[in-house]
């Protein structure tokens, strides 16, 4: 009987490991699992964010170029429209990586306030300064988030 009593408990014991070993591993997988998937997002946010600051930045240069070389009125008011559609374009996915990686926030708000403070310069030149300054804040967001994703690995 006693040995009938250690076997039916080494059976219990045994199933009771197990269900706790499976439920450990399904957690950690399911946390595997939702890194990834944030990972994911963040890596097609940052995407987005990059491509709309540079649509906004090219929309803002010819915005601007024509405004300081005295183009017609008619090709100011569509160049201001389409920056205008790009400016709103970045909205969206900056908030997601705000919100996905707030270690990125501050990188990514200085890139697209770069490229959003191109609007008024004062001539052709400031207008390459600010360009530049823009193209920089973005490759600086790239090189932020390369880290950023490099970490998580």
């Amino acid at each position: 009987m006693g040995d009938t009593i250690v076997a039916v408990a080494g059976t219990l014991l045994g199933g009771l490991l197990t269900a706790l070993l499976q439920s450990r591993h399904s957690r950690e997988t399911r946390r595997d699992e939702r890194a990834e998937r944030r990972a994911a997002d963040l890596r097609a946010a940052l995407g987005a964010l990059v491509a709309a600051i540079g649509d906004h930045r090219r929309a803002m240069w010819h915005r601007e170029h024509l405004r300081l070389t005295g183009a017609p009125q008619a090709d100011c008011d569509s160049a201001r429209a389409a920056s205008r559609t790009t400016r709103s374009a970045v909205t969206a996915p900056l908030v997601a990586v705000s919100i996905l990686e707030p270690d990125l926030a501050t990188a990514a708000r200085t890139a697209a306030l770069a490229a959003f403070d191109m609007r008024g310069a004062a001539d052709l030149g400031a207008l390459t300064t600010q360009r530049q300054f823009a193209v920089t804040a973005t490759d600086d967001l790239v090189a932020a988030a390369g880290r950023a994703l490099s970490q998580g690995d």
